[in-house]
């Protein structure tokens, strides 16, 4: 079995497509194993120490739908003594107001059931004017903008897996 859990919603593709960018820089499926929130349940949190959560943010400021489905089962999952990393998509000029909020939705609800954040991400080279995702300069995680920064996807994913390889401890 893997030692990390990435957990995804996808409507369009994008943030799966992301997900994998992840799993393949991690090194594979030996050492992240996908996860569609879709398909999973609250069980599928337990058997792992690490985890990674994806999520586009959805029309004005919300949780994409499988995600939304899912949100309620959060508050069954014991997430003391895990520590968590963020990534999310969006479109920081269509939505500037609200770029990256659904990544800050479940960042906020999983920290206050314990998970322990990692993987947060500067803010510089974005632009937006709000974002419940950006906590004083930094994202509570990598944010994906493959709508107007699809050139820089791939350098960034393996910059924060570089730094999430440390702060995992792996």
């Amino acid at each position: 079995m893997s030692k990390i859990a990435l957990f995804y919603g996808t409507t369009t593709g994008k943030t799966e497509s992301a997900a994998e960018m992840i799993q393949a820089e991690f090194g594979g499926d030996s050492v992240v194993t996908l996860k569609d929130i879709a398909d999973a349940s609250d069980a599928d949190f337990a058997d792992y120490e690490y985890i990674i959560i994806g999520s586009p943010t959805w029309d004005i400021g919300e949780l994409q739908s499988d995600w939304d489905g899912f949100y309620e089962e959060l508050d069954n999952i014991d997430f003391s003594g895990k520590t968590v990393a963020y990534f999310g998509t969006g479109d920081q000029i269509g939505y500037s107001e609200n770029f990256q909020d659904a990544m800050g939705i479940l960042e906020e609800k999983i920290s206050d059931l314990g998970g322990k954040t990692v993987g947060y991400w500067s803010t510089d080279g974005y632009e937006h004017e709000a974002s419940r995702a950006d906590k004083g300069g930094k994202f509570v995680g990598l944010a994906l903008d493959e709508d107007n920064q699809s050139d820089l996807t791939e350098s960034r994913i393996k910059e924060w897996v570089s730094q999430l390889k440390t702060e995992f401890g792996i």
